[in-house]
């Protein structure tokens, strides 16, 4: 993820104004009631898009309303900056998913959403709080927590590598069944860390980054917060100086010399290429990985499987980025919008998107964690069914920089805190207590 953008009320007209140029699905219907633009993330699987506009039609068609929907990549951060450009023009999409911070980032330009969510709780059940942290401002929905594009970042492991070089037998540690077990308590990050060194020793290190990009800091934050590293507190207070952040950073001064040697250079795609060129025993990533590899290297993708991260003595952090649903105050047909958000949230309607895309997409709500997705994607069977957060994984749901009031989590996030942290201690030859001084002076910009 990007950091926010800064652009001027020219640049943003003018950007507002290219949305124009983005992929345009036009639909028709006869005697239209209303009419309605809709800016969606374009889905890395074509399926995804192209059932989510059949779904958008057949909604059109009933209620007699014309949409205009487009597909916004997130490449380049086309989706970050075209959300910034309508927030400042005040014109664009009535409707546009909104990436896990841009919620709180614009909140001042969103249209409160309560009644949905509150329907959709009625009917689904309550959302975690985790959605609640990164969707509410001061007690009130502003966007409605979406399934397109919400994704965990847990391991993707090596099956024959893990169980020749690390003895861990992971369909036995997290079997393709609602089971907890006995090996699944002992999935620790000393464990972690002797598979590691394992791994490292056979020419395959762990995937694992330590650069500035999306996948590193969340992998780093759901360490620091499985060893009860906090760095900033819910009511904003600093505490990243303690015990728990020490601890954390002494883990990462043992696990960093068994991972690759360019860490710290790490984007977004190395450790997916590491998987599929067979260079690596584990990564942390959503099936995007898995999914090219069944289409590329369909051996390596047979010999996949999707797990729950290693638990601390906080507990087991299994990182998620999420996708919102938001409306505009400015949008021309709220009521529409509002209506469309809804009838895409149904369980059968997330269900569709959900299949054709290999199980990337993952429903807000607990209640739909049953569809067969998971449990039928192959090869191998049951290489998916431990990759949603389950009940039995007694996991929490992470983003990096909470507790902390997500004005300054978001900074947290952008400025990669948590990776620059450790680099400090790791290759910048900072000790402890001066590295955590040092991540104490930015947090204080943060709050200024």
């Amino acid at each position: 993820m990007g950091s926010a953008q800064r652009i001027s009320r020219r640049k943003a007209l003018r950007l507002a104004a290219a949305t124009g140029a983005l992929p345009l699905v036009h639909i028709r219907t006869s005697h239209a009631a209303g009419r309605l633009s809709v800016g969606f993330w374009d889905h890395w699987v074509p399926q995804g898009n192209e059932v989510m506009a059949k779904q958008i039609a057949a909604w059109a068609e009933k209620n007699k309303v014309e949409v205009d929907f487009d597909r916004i990549t997130s490449s380049g951060n086309k989706l970050l900056v075209t959300i910034a450009a309508e927030d400042q023009a005040r014109t664009g999409h009535d409707v546009l998913s909104l990436p896990t911070w841009e919620v709180q980032n614009h909140h001042a330009k969103l249209e409160p959403i309560d009644d949905v969510v509150g329907r959709l709780e009625a009917k689904y059940g309550a959302l975690d709080p985790f959605y609640q942290y990164l969707g509410k401002v001061d007690g009130h929905w502003m966007a409605v927590p979406a399934s397109s594009g919400s994704q965990y970042k847990g391991p993707c492991a090596r099956l024959d590598l893990f169980r020749e070089h690390c003895g861990i037998d992971l369909p036995a540690m997290y079997p393709a069944r609602a089971e907890h077990t006995a090996l699944s308590d002992s999935w620790t990050f000393e464990t972690f860390l002797k598979a590691a060194a394992a791994s490292k020793k056979i020419g395959k290190p762990f995937g694992i980054g330590l650069g500035t990009t999306a996948d590193s800091v969340d992998t780093s934050g759901s360490i620091f917060a499985s060893f009860g590293a906090q760095f900033v507190d819910a009511k904003g207070a600093i505490t990243i100086k303690s015990d728990a952040t020490r601890a954390a950073l002494e883990y990462m001064k043992r696990l960093v010399p068994e991972l690759p040697q360019d860490v710290y250079s790490f984007d977004d795609a190395i450790d997916n290429r590491m998987l599929i060129g067979d260079q690596t025993t584990l990564i942390y990533n959503p099936p995007s990985a898995w999914a090219v590899a069944l289409r590329d290297a369909p051996k390596v993708a047979a010999q996949c499987w999707s797990f729950p991260t290693p638990a601390g003595p906080a507990g087991r952090f299994i990182p998620m980025n999420i996708f919102q649903f938001g409306v505009w105050s400015f949008s021309r047909n709220k009521t529409a919008a509002k209506e469309l958000i809804e009838y895409l949230m149904q369980r059968e309607q997330v269900q569709q998107r959900c299949n054709v895309v290999y199980g990337f997409d993952i429903p807000p709500f607990d209640s739909m964690l049953d569809f067969d997705i998971w449990e039928k994607a192959g090869p191998p069977p049951g290489t998916l069914y431990n990759y949603p957060l389950r009940p039995f994984h007694k996991a929490n749901r992470w983003i990096t920089g909470l507790p902390a009031p997500p004005q300054i989590a978001v900074q947290i996030y952008n400025q990669a805190l948590t990776c620059n942290l450790i680099a400090k201690v790791t290759q910048g030859g900072l000790s402890i207590d001066k590295a955590i001084a040092w991540a104490e002076n930015e947090l204080e910009g943060y709050i200024g």
